[in-house]
């Protein structure tokens, strides 16, 4: 029997993977990943590696989380050494607390290795902060496809009362009902909300609106993208940084080629 190691890859950039991540891919004998890894990260593994895609699309799994959980298992029980290899940090909405009770009733030795949140990172590379000493003193990470039965709407009521900001996750296919959520529980029409769309990637794209208009203006955002709401998202006019460096560097590079 050999370890599993549950590792957050971050949110995409390729660079905000820690260190200690980065080991667990290199020593790893299997590696299961998901799809929104930055894939570059499986040339760091050795070339016998073997490669198991657990990849999940809102409308498609390549696996199921059972079978998943048993492939952990089976792998570590062959004595190999095992590296789950999940989106952003494993704990935060990635199931790897699932993955990890599941080793525990098998006995299976195992190490949770933190990543980057994209609740953290997606809205920093699109210049918002999500606490400010002059705008934000708390902030919720949510998800926008929770099933919360009888108890949703009190819940909905206690976040949108007691928090400045708020960094919702999947929520891209509800935002008309998250806005009116929001609404309804007491945000201003005009509070600020932004989209995040494969946030630190050359891919990035960042909508900004406020409760009332960005459903029209975030048309053509899909997932995955961070949804942020809250005062913090005014700081982006000032902060943003990542998107035109994106495509000056890209513009750079093809003049070069050119």
């Amino acid at each position: 029997m050999s370890k599993v190691y549950i590792v957050g890859a971050g949110p995409g950039d390729y660079d905000l993977i820690t260190l200690k991540g980065l080991k667990t891919i290199q020593q790893a004998d299997v590696i299961l990943y998901d799809r929104l890894i930055n894939e570059e990260l499986l040339n760091e593994a050795g070339e016998n590696t073997e490669m198991v895609f657990c990849g999940k699309r809102p409308d498609h799994h390549a696996l199921s989380q059972k079978t998943i959980n048993h492939l952990l298992c089976k792998y570590a029980l062959q004595g190999k050494t095992v590296t789950r290899l999940k989106g952003g940090d494993p704990f935060v909405f990635g199931r790897g607390g699932e993955e990890a009770e599941e080793l525990a009733r098998k006995n299976i030795p195992f190490e949770i290795v933190p990543g980057i949140s994209s609740g953290i990172a997606a809205p920093a590379y699109a210049g918002i902060p999500v606490t400010h000493r002059e705008y934000s003193s708390s902030v919720a990470f949510i998800s926008g496809v929770s099933k919360l039965g009888e108890d949703e709407e009190e819940y909905w009521e206690h976040v949108v009362k007691s928090m400045d900001t708020l960094c919702i996750y999947m929520g891209v296919k509800k935002l008309p009902d998250i806005c009116d959520r929001l609404l309804k529980y007491g945000r201003e029409a005009d509070t600020p909300i932004a989209l995040v769309q494969w946030g630190t990637t050359k891919q990035q794209k960042t909508v900004t609106g406020t409760l009332t208009t960005i459903v029209e203006k975030a048309r053509h955002i899909e997932n995955p993208s961070m949804i942020v709401v809250g005062d913090v998202v005014k700081l982006r006019e000032k902060l943003q940084w990542f998107e035109p460096y994106a495509v000056e560097e890209t513009a750079a590079i093809e003049s070069v080629v050119g």
